[in-house]
C-alpha cells in the first residue's frame, strides 16, 4: 500500500512538473513573439532614417567599386552629413582605414561590412544598465519625471505618449501643466491627457510655473499617484534667465517630494543635428539630466545623431519617438536599436 501511494505521488509530481515546463515554454514563446514584433515595428519605423544613412553608404560603396582614398572620403562625407559629428566621423574613418590596411581588404563590399561592424561596436561600448523606463522603482511613489527642452522638439507629444504607456499598465498618472507662459500650451497638454485618459493639474496662463509644479507634485504625493509627469515651458538654451528658472523648478519639486525628480528628461528633436549636443550641455548645467528622449526619428532624422550623442555626452538616450501615433514611443535599447537600424534585407526576411 505504501509503494502504491509513492507511485501515485510520483505520477502527480511528474504531471505537475510537465505542466509547469509546458507553461514556461508557452510564456517564453509569447515573450519571443512580442520581442520580434517590437523589433519588426522598430525596423519599419526606422526605415526612412536608415535609407538616408546606411543605405547611402551602401550605394556609395557599390558605385565606387574600388577601395581607395576617394571611397573613404565619400564615406566620411556621408557620416558628417548625417549628423555623426566631425569628431565621431574621424574616429570611425581612422578605425576603418586601419582595419582595411591590416587585413589588406580590396573588396568594397567588405569595407562596408567592416564599417558597420565598427559603428555597431561604438554603440555597444560601455553600454549603461538599460533599465526599462516604464518600470517604476518600488521606493518611488509617486514616480516624478520632469521634461525639459527647447520649443518645437515634441516635448508635449512625448509626455502624452509616456502617460499613455503608464496608464495602459494600470498606473494612476497625473500630468502637471507647468508651461504656464502660453495658454495654447496648457490646452495642448490637456488634449494629450484626455487622449491618454489620465488626470491633469492645470491653471490659467501666466501663473508662476514653479508654484504650479509644486502644487502638482504635492497633489501627486497627497493623492497617492503612481506617476507624475511635469511639462515645463520650452526655452532657448542660450537664454540664461530662462535656464536659471529651471533651478527654481527643481527646488520646488524637491520641496514637495525630496527624492524627486526621479528622472529629468531632455526632449531633443533628432533632426537638429549638432545643435542637440549644445542643448544637452546647457540644460544639464541648469538641471541635472538623467536621460534624453529623441523625437522624430522615424522621418527626416539622419540617424547619425545617435553616434554624436555617444561621443559627446554622458547622458543616455532613454526614449525614442518613432511616429505620430500615441503608441509610437519606445524604450531606447541599444541591442534592439542596432538590430533594427543595421539589419540587411536578408536578416529582415529571416525574422
Amino acid at each position: 500500500m505504501v509503494c502504491k501511494h509513492i507511485f501515485i505521488d510520483d505520477i502527480v509530481y511528474v504531471a505537475n512538473l510537465t505542466h509547469s515546463i509546458n507553461m514556461s515554454m508557452i510564456n517564453i514563446m509569447k515573450r519571443r513573439k512580442v520581442m520580434f514584433s517590437k523589433l519588426k515595428n522598430l525596423r519599419q519605423k526606422l526605415s526612412k532614417s536608415k535609407s538616408g544613412f546606411i543605405d547611402k553608404i551602401a550605394e556609395a560603396v557599390k558605385l565606387r567599386g574600388v577601395v581607395d582614398e576617394e571611397l573613404f572620403e565619400q564615406i566620411e562625407e556621408i557620416l558628417i552629413k548625417n549628423d555623426t559629428g566631425t569628431e565621431m566621423a574621424e574616429l570611425i574613418l581612422t578605425s576603418l582605414r586601419e582595419e582595411v590596411r591590416i587585413d589588406k581588404i580590396t573588396d568594397p563590399e567588405l569595407v562596408q561590412i567592416y564599417l558597420v561592424d565598427i559603428m555597431q561596436n561604438i554603440l555597444f561600448k560601455d553600454i549603461p544598465d538599460e533599465n526599462d523606463f516604464f518600470e517604476i522603482p518600488e521606493d518611488a511613489k509617486p514616480f516624478v519625471v520632469a521634461f525639459v527642452g527647447v520649443n518645437g522638439t515634441g516635448k508635449t507629444t512625448t509626455i502624452g505618449k509616456v502617460a499613455n504607456v503608464f496608464a495602459k499598465t494600470g498606473k494612476k498618472v497625473l500630468i502637471v501643466a507647468g508651461d504656464t507662459f502660453r495658454a495654447a500650451a496648457i490646452e495642448q497638454i490637456a488634449i494629450w491627457a484626455e487622449r491618454a485618459n489620465v488626470q491633469i493639474l492645470r491653471t490659467e496662463a501666466n501663473k508662476d510655473p514653479a508654484s504650479v509644479i509644486y502644487d502638482g507634485v504635492a497633489k501627486g504625493v497627497r493623492e497617492q499617484f503612481d506617476v507624475v509627469l511635469i511639462d515645463t515651458a520650452g526655452r532657448q538654451h542660450t537664454k540664461d534667465r530662462l535656464m536659471k528658472e529651471l533651478g527654481k523648478i527643481d527646488r520646488s519639486i524637491k520641496k514637495a517630494c525630496p527624492q524627486a525628480p526621479h528622472e529629468t528628461i531632455l526632449v531633443v528633436d533628432s533632426t537638429t543635428g549638432q545643435n542637440a549636443i549644445s542643448q544637452a550641455l546647457h540644460f544639464d548645467e541648469a538641471i541635472k539630466l538623467t536621460g534624453i528622449a529623441l523625437t522624430k526619428f522615424d522621418g527626416t532624422a539622419k540617424g547619425g545623431i545617435i553616434f554624436n550623442i555617444k561621443q559627446n555626452l554622458e547622458i543616455p538616450v532613454r526614449l525614442l519617438g518613432i511616429g505620430e501615433s500615441i503608441d509610437d514611443i519606445e524604450n531606447f535599447h541599444t541591442v534592439r536599436f542596432v538590430r533594427a537600424f543595421f539589419a540587411g534585407g536578408e536578416e529582415a526576411e529571416e525574422e
